[in-house]
Formats: structure tokens, C-alpha cells, sequence
């Protein structure tokens, strides 16, 4: 959530674990609630395990777009599409929910994926978890554009709401900080609105300027070295993430270096093992804050062979973020750069 984020074992592997654990959904107050109203900002530093940026909102262009349709656009999955209402929208990803209402479209959205976790959208019905979309419930909302990922699935109900004559868009997930810009211009044109896609791609882009200028030059010389790893602990899921674990644009942009992919992990996800770590030897692990909670917390996290012997588990010397946000790459991505860099570096930031 790239080339695929996930490769398709994996996706499969971690769709189970989501949906086991309710992954993102409106638990989320426990993520998400600092009532800053800016979803901003984190508490702690990385010693501290368990702090993550909050995610309770998200900050929608001053000036309300009206959308100049119709529009036709072409589809990631290589069919054409023509928009000619914007009035009733469900886009099927948390990412994709967060673009659209940031646009200042929120008030036309019907319905949201359970990883939109952000106040303005938590009392929209759900209508697909993890990647396993009701084409049932989007059909009974009658929407007038429904837009999706190349993940989105499964292709049945795909093929079942397009079947049923409702225009459906599909997107390329983000792989990194590149493609911020990108989707936001596309949903953006998509739905009539080019104007706000750009003043919105150019706030982002602004903000997550603003913020790597605050991350310190390291005082060795030496970038700290961070491992994502993906755990789900009631569903045995534990991976460490590897070139294409959609993690390494965020870390490098936070002056750190990927400790998976400098180890030689070529693909995404990769099973935990003491071996693995040891070779990856990083000074601090980035996890999910559902991931942590789910293995008990930093002192579960130690218990993961291999984690305790590696720098950051000696020092614990942990990072979270929260799961609704952290790889979504979209107009809230400065707010978890910033919580990486004032985690990582909490006396230099």
C-alpha cells in the first residue's frame, strides 16, 4: 500500500493479520487522540516506545473546490474512465479517503476503508477492510465515482461494481515520497479539481521541506541505522521489511538509512530471524503502534528473538507511528516525517 508494496504472498499474509486484529479501525481513538485538532506532533522521543504521531484529523484546503466535470482519465489497470459527478465518492484506501477529504471534498464522501482513521471520516460506514472490499455495500450507496489502488481487491468485487455501470478509477499505490504529488494530482484531476491538486501538492511538499530542515547532521558522521518491522503478534506475523517494504523513502527523508535494504534484503517483507537482525544491525526500529500493542509492548518487542541483541534493543530504542498514516505518503506525510525525526533525534530536533 507498489511496484506493489507487498508482493502477493505477503499481501495475503498480512490481510489475515488486519482483519484478525482490527487493524486501523476506530480503536483508533487510542491512536489518534491528542485533540491538538492538527494532527500533529508526537510525545516522547524514541527511548520511550510506544509514542506515535497522532492522526486524529486532517487539515482541508480553506477554499472549498467546485469540481468542472466531466473529466475522462485514464485508469492504473488500463481502462478509460469518464467522471461526471463528484457528488457521492467512496474511495476504497485509507490513503485515498485522506486525499479526498484534504482536497475539501469530504462533505461528498458516502463511505471509507477501516484504515481511514481520522475523525472526519470515523462515522462513514465501512465498506472494505484490508484489501477485501463488499461490492455489495459500495453498490447499496450508489456512488457516483468509486476510486481504488492496483491492490484493491478482491478483482470480483471490482468487476461486480464496474458491471453495475458505476465509474471506477484505479490509482497506483505510493512507493515513496515521489509519489505524494502524484496521487493528489491525480484524484485531484479525477475529480474536477485541478486547482486544489496543486495548491495541495504544493503545501505538502512545503511542509515536509520545513520539516527535513530540522533534522540534525549526525554528530559521528554516522546516520542512524532503522529496521520497519511489521508484526501482528495475535496472528504470528513478524517481518522485517527490505528495499521495497515502502519504508525506505520515509526513513532516508528522515536522514536515516534503511538498515533492511542496506543489509541486502532485496524484496519487501522478509520473516524475522536473529540472523536477519544481526545482519541488519539497526540503531532503532520503526514499528506500527498497533504492531508494538500487539506484541505486548516494548518488553514483548525484546522478546522477539534476535531484537534484544541488536543496538536498538539494547538501548530501546524504538520508534511508532501510527498505522493509519504511516506509509500512506499522502498530504499528512510531514506530519510522520516529523514524528520520525523528533523520535529519532530528541535532542536535535
Amino acid at each position: 500500500m507498489r511496484t506493489q508494496r507487498l508482493a502477493g504472498a505477503v499481501i495475503s499474509l498480512l490481510t489475515l493479520a488486519l482483519t484478525a486484529t482490527g487493524c486501523g479501525e476506530s480503536g483508533s481513538r487510542s491512536e489518534s487522540g491528542n485533540g491538538n485538532g492538527n494532527g500533529s506532533g508526537s510525545s516522547g522521543t524514541a527511548k520511550d516506545a510506544g509514542t506515535s504521531v497522532t492522526a486524529d484529523r486532517v487539515e482541508p484546503l480553506a477554499t472549498v473546490p467546485e469540481p468542472r466535470l466531466p473529466v475522462t482519465v485514464d485508469s492504473a489497470d488500463g481502462t478509460e474512465v469518464t467522471v461526471t459527478s463528484a457528488d457521492r465518492l467512496v474511495p476504497l484506501t485509507g490513503s485515498l479517503n485522506e486525499i479526498v477529504f484534504t482536497l475539501g471534498l469530504g462533505k461528498r464522501v458516502v463511505a471509507r476503508d477501516i484504515t481511514a482513521t481520522f475523525e472526519q471520516a470515523e462515522k462513514l460506514p465501512v465498506v472494505t477492510r484490508a484489501h477485501d472490499v463488499s461490492a455489495e455495500s459500495v453498490l447499496s450507496l450508489r456512488p457516483t465515482l468509486v476510486i481504488a489502488e492496483t491492490t484493491t481487491g478482491p478483482a470480483e468485487a471490482v468487476d461486480q461494481i464496474r458491471d453495475a455501470g458505476i465509474p471506477l478509477l484505479v490509482v497506483e499505490p505510493a512507493k515513496g515520497l515521489d509519489d505524494v504529488g502524484r496521487r493528489i494530482a491525480t484524484v485531484a484531476h479525477a475529480l474536477g479539481v485541478d486547482a486544489a491538486g496543486d495548491e495541495l501538492s504544493a503545501r505538502t511538499a512545503e511542509r515536509i521541506a520545513a520539516v527535513q530542515k530540522r533534522i540534525p547532521a549526525p554528530e559521528d558522521g554516522e546516520k542512524p541505522r532503522v529496521a520497519f518491522l511489521y508484526l501482528r503478534g495475535s496472528a504470528s506475523v513478524y517481518l522485517l521489511g527490505g528495499r521495497d517494504s515502502g519504508a525506505s523513502s520515509l526513513l532516508e527523508a528522515a536522514g536515516a538509512v534503511d538498515a533492511g535494504k542496506e543489509s541486502g534484503l532485496a524484496k519487501d517483507f522478509t520473516a524475522i530471524t536473529s540472523e536477519a537482525l544481526a545482519k541488519a544491525a539497526p540503531d532503532a526500529i520503526l514499528l506500527m503502534s498497533k504492531g508494538l500493542e500487539s506484541v505486548g509492548g516494548p518488553d514483548g518487542l525484546v522478546e522477539i528473538p534476535g531484537v534484544a541483541e541488536t543496538p536498538a534493543g539494547l538501548d530501546r530504542r524504538f520508534v511508532s507511528v501510527d498505522d493509519g498514516v504511516l506509509l500512506n505518503y499522502g498530504p499528512r506525510t510531514d506530519q510522520v516525517l516529523a514524528s520520525l525525526v523528533e523520535q529519532l533525534y530528541p535532542d536535535g530536533a
